[in-house]
């Protein structure tokens, strides 16, 4: 008798389990067990330390012992928050992310108090980072152009120096349709690059490169922290023919 294979038999390693997971779409289960053997691991190496503890008389060897305690917990979470620095948000994210509806910012995007939480190791903030990267893709675009725009209107000067450099090709795309320049190819490139060199020089000297700069930090940082402490959400499910879940992504 032939049987059909269950990803939840005890014969399957923990890495396959945890690609079919992944596979499947379940990456709210495996952010929650992530999170789950953490906290178990982490009891588990307190209490002996809580035993020894209680068996010593002095305080402050147990005050000691505590401030050990906090040490190793404060050093663990700066090394998964510098390990946020060290992976690439956009090995997952593909072009498709961004055809989609865009996430209500919400009760998606935003959520509520109970769906943050620290990554408790730095592979748990990569599995946020690039799954909600790809979640909330347009988003973040939005976040950008949002902090661009602003960064646009503390700077007047950078408004202003865009603003001439869209006019400029404006202008030039205008007088090449009248003059006909399709026939002179070689005044019209000599025309493009002049207009090249007058963005260039309109850009720098009215510190738009500054503007875009902050905007990209800005909305870097933003979108790190977010979908690093951003909890997996289930996503929209619907059931087939054969009884699996499929997942449907908005």
């Amino acid at each position: 008798m032939a049987f059909s294979a269950n990803p939840l038999s005890l014969s399957v390693p923990e890495p396959v389990f945890e690609s079919w997971l992944r596979d499947t779409g379940y990456l709210e289960i495996l952010d929650q067990r992530t999170t789950d053997l953490h906290r178990h691991s982490s009891s588990a190496t307190t209490t002996p330390a809580a035993s020894s503890d209680a068996a010593v008389t002095n305080s402050a060897a147990a005050a000691v012992s505590i401030s050990n305690g906090v040490f190793v917990l404060i050093f663990s979470h700066i090394g998964t928050l510098l390990s946020l620095f060290t992976l690439n948000p956009f090995a997952k994210l593909t072009s498709d992310d961004f055809s989609g509806d865009t996430p209500s910012w919400t009760l998606q995007f935003v959520g509520f108090l109970d769906s943050y939480s620290f990554p408790s190791s730095p592979s748990q903030a990569r599995l946020r980072v690039h799954e909600n990267v790809k979640r909330y893709a347009r988003n973040y675009a939005s976040l950008f152009v949002l902090f661009f725009a602003c960064s646009l209107y503390q700077k007047l000067l950078a408004l202003v120096g865009l603003i001439s450099c869209l006019a400029l090709w404006d202008v030039l795309k205008l007088c090449g349709d009248r003059w006909g320049l399709e026939q002179r190819p070689v005044i019209k490139q000599s025309l493009i690059r002049i207009a090249q060199c007058a963005t260039a020089v309109i850009l720098f000297c009215t510190n738009v490169q500054m503007a875009l700069i902050s905007a990209i930090a800005v909305s870097y940082a933003v979108m790190i922290l977010h979908a690093s402490f951003r909890k997996l959400t289930p996503s929209k499910q619907s059931t087939s023919k054969d009884g699996n879940r499929r997942i449907l992504r908005s």
